[in-house]
């Protein structure tokens, strides 16, 4: 078993047939052939179903276990160069949406003070869309809400912010400073997908207070969610910088002494080892977020940000 078997059969995974994996390995499709041929009487099963092109069961578990390895392959060259200290090239920064928006004008003008050679590729994404991008590598870390659990992954908490109810000047609740999580199982709420660490932590909190929450519709993206709240489509239960300062508008927000905050921490890869372009990014953000993260309405940082860790 070599590494160019391994390439080819997980190019013809990728690309679904023995001709179209030649040409992304810019190689004659007789290669490809010979290759996986070798790789099947090596491991006495049948890899690709010549019919349709596609891998098989057995061939797809192969697969698996390639990516992984053409991955460590590869981080060889990247752990070298993450030994320099010289912080230029890309970063590829992932950043859920409530946490950019008040975080980035300040991280990149920071950034570029500070190292001018680096060049940020910042992506806006939700944790369940990001994490997986971070763990195959398409970026170097994320900013994203806790918790993340990969053993493969490096955590770091960075700050906590309140969960508050957010509704329309409309909606009977819109009097109401404090509301207790009991209380919320009067009106239809809208809520982010059940697969959402939020949604977990609100489930959670029903749980504990015996209360059945009534489902207007499942929001997958905090940022459209507190949108349709303000347009009055619903109360919705939202991180604190959803809701920006600066906004003002017929719409309230109520706190509920019963929710936990919510944690957004740094995540990276263990493995390679994190190059010095995004260990500058790392240190710019954790700088910029000590100093002016409190300055955000909910939000907490330094020790007294994790009274429940």
């Amino acid at each position: 078993m070599d590494l160019r078997q391994i390439t080819s059969l997980v190019a013809i995974a990728d690309h679904g047939s023995f001709s179209a994996a030649a040409r992304a390995l810019f190689t004659v499709q007789s290669n490809i052939s010979g290759h996986i041929a070798r790789l099947e009487r090596e491991l006495g099963v049948l890899l690709v179903d010549r019919t349709s092109g596609s891998v098989t069961d057995e061939g797809a578990l192969v697969v698996e276990r390639g990516r992984r390895i053409l991955r460590e392959f590869g981080d060889i060259g990247a752990d070298l160069a993450a030994l320099d200290n010289i912080a230029t090239g890309e970063t590829r920064l992932g950043v859920i949406g409530t946490t950019g928006r008040w975080l980035m004008p300040q991280f990149l003008t920071k950034l570029q003070e500070s190292h001018p050679g680096v060049h940020p590729i910042i992506s806006e994404g939700g944790t369940s869309t990001l994490i997986p991008r971070l763990i195959t590598g398409h970026i170097d870390a994320a900013i994203v809400h806790l918790p993340v659990d990969d053993s493969e992954l490096i955590v770091e908490s960075l700050f906590a912010e309140d969960l508050v109810l957010l509704v329309h000047g409309s909606h009977p609740w819109s009097s109401a400073t404090t509301l207790p999580f009991s209380a919320l199982g009067e009106y239809p709420l809208l809520l982010p997908p059940r697969s959402s660490t939020l949604r977990r932590i609100i489930n959670r909190t029903a749980d504990l207070s015996s209360t059945t929450l009534k489902v207007q519709a499942e929001i997958d993206g905090v940022r459209l969610m507190a949108s349709l709240a303000f347009e009055g489509f619903g109360p919705a239960i939202v991180p604190a910088t959803a809701i920006p300062g600066w906004l003002t508008g017929d719409f309230t927000r109520i706190t509920i002494p019963d929710l936990p905050r919510r944690v957004v921490g740094w995540v990276e890869r263990k493995r390679p080892r994190s190059g010095p372009p995004t260990r500058a990014a790392h240190e710019i953000a954790a700088a910029v977020i000590k100093k002016r993260g409190a300055r955000q309405p909910g939000l907490y940082v330094g020790d007294q940000a994790f009274p429940l860790k």
